[in-house]
């Protein structure tokens, strides 16, 4: 893996699971409504699918959000997502949950985030990553810094990422060709 720090990769091995934020990871933060009061988001469709590997791989997916839309609630159906969560105060506190259903060890999970909703969570699992744009004080407190701005294919990124890091990725590669 060309310019992934190998402490980043040896942290990689180890996840099982992928928790994300959505506005500002999934999507590029902003929230446009329509002339009705509809709540529009755009998502990446690059970030999708990698969730089919990452799931076929038997690596968990799911989104943790500090807001309620109807448009994340469809998107993250489409995606088949193992579970989504909005307008969640306490990111940590459904990490937790998460964590003991899923019998997951902390250092097992990777969580994508960009604001300061998201440090807790990332200071406390196995590998904190921030996308290009998130605050400075939440990259400066993530243990890596995607290549990728929030909806560009940060979630891809990283997927790409844990999957290749567990030699994985080479099977998903050929699985197209």
């Amino acid at each position: 893996m060309q310019d992934i720090p190998n402490h980043i990769v040896e942290k990689a091995k180890l996840i099982r699971a992928i928790f994300f934020d959505v506005d500002g990871v999934l999507t590029d933060g902003s929230i446009t409504y329509s002339s009705n009061g509809e709540e529009l988001k755009s998502f990446n469709v690059k970030d999708g699918q990698i969730i089919r590997h990452l799931k076929e791989n038997e690596i968990l997916v799911g989104a943790i959000t500090g807001r309620s839309s109807e448009a994340v609630r469809r998107r993250c159906e489409e995606l088949d997502l193992d579970f989504f969560e909005q307008g969640v105060r306490d990111k940590w506190s459904i990490v937790e949950e998460k964590l003991t259903i899923y019998n997951l060890a902390a250092d097992e999970v990777c969580y994508i985030g960009d604001d300061i909703i998201d440090l807790r969570v990332m200071k406390n699992v196995g590998l904190g990553i921030a996308p290009n744009d998130a605050l400075d004080y939440v990259k400066s407190e993530s243990d890596y810094i995607s290549s990728k701005e929030g909806g560009k294919g940060v979630l891809r990124e990283v997927g790409d990422l844990v999957l290749e890091s567990k030699g994985l990725f080479s099977q998903v590669l050929e699985s197209y060709k």
